[in-house]
């Protein structure tokens, strides 16, 4: 049995959750299977995903942003597969960095494979409780082109959304349409998404409220998805006739997801906003043999 440990922590964002494992210097090769094992949630830790903090400098894919971003996101998704960007991540990622010592309340950015995404930490509650985390996440594109998404013997037109990773976003009448979302609905045409979607299951709750269920591209179903409630304010917005950048008048949506909910805004310039809460739930040492092991 080895005797090698490696640090992690545990933390969620409205219930979408990652093992943290901090890795400052860039030493730790994380394979695939290395992040599915961890990710399991019978043999391993447990989560949606897996956040390797490093320091942007010592990361080749982040060198590049060291002067806007000490500090890069390496985000897996639990099949081990790499992803661009997570917005609950970022939060998540955020609050380590705090907890760290790192950082402070007030304002940060981290380096994510999506570009730099700017957050802001408030200040803890006067009863203690951690402040929310509100993450700059880009402009959203919405690429030309009709898509549709399929269950079973239902189909609908999806918008497709852009957050510096990719969505289908469709509107239904009763979140129990969208199936068992382990496996990943059928989304035509092929060429739409060559490298996969996340696709999220949108319904009415009220006057610039809206309710989902996501299947995220690599992970089946979660509780949460930060990028997926952005693209899904941003078709909301667009199919209520609201869209920023043209009237100039910001918007705002409050989004639930089956982990919590979180608060989206878009800003004249196009900006997308996410405001939420970012939870670190525990912390330990693995045996780093999980890391080898084949």
């Amino acid at each position: 049995m080895s005797t090698a440990q490696t640090a992690f922590l545990k933390g969620h964002g409205t219930e979408n959750d990652f093992v943290i494992i901090p890795d400052h210097d860039g030493l730790i090769d994380l394979s695939p299977a290395a992040v599915a094992r961890l990710c399991d949630r019978r043999a391993g830790i447990g989560a949606d995903g897996v956040l390797r903090v490093v320091r942007s400098a010592a990361h080749p894919e982040a060198r590049a942003m060291a002067d806007e971003a000490e500090w890069f996101m390496d985000y897996r998704n639990s099949d081990g597969s790499v992803a661009e960007m997570c917005g609950n991540g970022v939060r998540v990622f955020a609050r380590y960095l705090q907890r760290a010592g790192f950082v402070e309340a007030g304002d940060l950015a981290v380096a994510t494979r999506a570009g730099v995404r700017r957050a802001h930490i408030a200040k803890d509650g006067p009863d203690g409780e951690p402040g929310p985390v509100t993450v700059s996440m880009g402009r959203a594109a919405l690429p030309d082109g009709e898509v549709t998404v399929t269950v079973g013997d239902r189909s609908w037109p999806a918008r497709n959304v852009n957050m510096g990773n990719p969505h289908a976003v469709l509107f239904v009448e009763d979140l129990a349409h969208a199936g068992k979302l382990d496996d990943a609905p059928a989304v035509s045409p092929a060429d739409a998404y060559p490298d996969g979607v996340n696709v999220e299951f949108v319904v009415d709750r009220g006057p610039r409220h809206v309710a989902l269920r996501v299947h995220e591209r690599g992970s089946g179903e979660t509780r949460s998805c930060g990028t997926g409630a952005c693209a899904v304010m941003v078709a909301t917005a667009r199919r209520d006739g609201a869209d920023p950048a043209v009237d100039g008048r910001p918007v705002t949506y409050t989004v639930d997801v089956p982990g919590g909910r979180l608060v989206i805004g878009e800003l004249p310039d196009g900006t997308v906003e996410m405001t939420g809460p970012a939870v670190i739930v525990a912390e330990g040492h693995f045996d780093s043999s999980w890391l080898t092991a084949s």
